[in-house]
């Protein structure tokens, strides 16, 4: 279990191998992309250097976390000695599993297969393996390298030695591991999806502007970053995602996501990752707000 297969290097996914290497854990991360490689280790590195300058770890502990982690673009390749595989892919139900089925496929008998989703069924997923006693939930906060909890989502068939062993590995990674049973959301995103989607609704009714949405959650509420805010963190593709699920999951309308959601995904505006959500991320946002800074 000392050998992880981390599969997608975008932000869940770099995130989640840093985690690894970071506890000393060897780690094959995985990706068709090599430009997303790329992209994944200079993030890796880059919050590594922040570590360094805050004084939390050593220079040598981050050089040792990079030397932890190895690329690949094969997915055959990276999971062939592999104790845990992590799938952080793109938050698609064919997608992930196609995943599974080729990971059922390439990796050992003896492999736990465990999945970073926000809101698909584990069980569909095992269902579609040989092993689904073996394959589990683990859905990491974002930034993951910082936020403490891992949701650890049992589905019908995991078994309960494999879900002890995965929340024992996530103390080892200083992790607080929570165990939720399988249904639509899990828990975080089945009490934060709805608020979220409600903040939408919010504006869209034309309550209140968005600073205000966000300052009345932020200061009334202590929340650490209002709800719109965190939407854009999120993406809004993902919010979108997760409700959806949730919908057919449930098939109850307090599910049903907010036409301006619809509208703003379908209109590219993503939010941190495409530049622009409910708050304006752009280059020439960011050069105005440094240039207020001297004016």
């Amino acid at each position: 279990m000392k050998n992880v297969a981390v599969i997608g290097a975008g932000t869940m996914g770099n995130g989640i191998a840093h985690t690894f290497a970071q506890f000393g854990y060897k780690v094959q991360l995985i990706d068709i992309s090599e430009k997303s490689l790329e992209k994944g280790m200079a993030t890796i590195t880059k919050n590594l250097d922040r570590m360094v300058t805050k004084e939390k770890i050593s220079e040598q502990d981050k050089q040792d976390t990079l030397n932890n982690i190895t690329t690949y673009t094969s997915l055959k390749e990276g999971v062939e000695y592999a104790g845990l595989v992590v799938e952080a892919a793109t938050e698609n139900v064919d997608l992930k599993l196609k995943i599974f089925r080729d990971l059922d496929e390439f990796c050992a008998p003896d492999t736990i297969l465990a999945t970073n989703t926000s809101s698909i069924s584990i069980t569909q997923i095992g269902a579609v393996t040989s092993r689904p006693d073996m394959v589990i939930g683990m859905h990491f906060m974002n930034p993951v390298p910082i936020m403490k909890l891992v949701e650890i989502i049992r589905g019908y068939n995991t078994s309960d030695e494999v879900t002890a062993t995965i929340m024992e590995m996530s103390k080892n990674l200083k992790k607080v591991p929570v165990e939720v049973n399988d249904y639509p959301g899990f828990v975080a995103n089945r009490i934060l999806m709805p608020m979220i989607n409600e903040s939408i609704e919010t504006l869209y009714n034309g309550v209140a502007g968005v600073h205000e949405i966000d300052t009345v959650m932020k200061l009334g509420m202590a929340h650490p970053m209002g709800p719109l805010q965190l939407a854009d963190f999120i993406g809004l593709d993902v919010c979108l995602s997760i409700l959806n699920v949730m919908y057919e999951g449930f098939k109850n309308p307090k599910y049903a996501p907010c036409p301006l959601l619809v509208n703003m995904v379908m209109a590219g505006k993503l939010g941190v990752k495409s530049g622009e959500g409910f708050y304006d991320y752009s280059e020439s946002r960011k050069a105005e707000k440094v240039a207020k800074q001297f004016s």
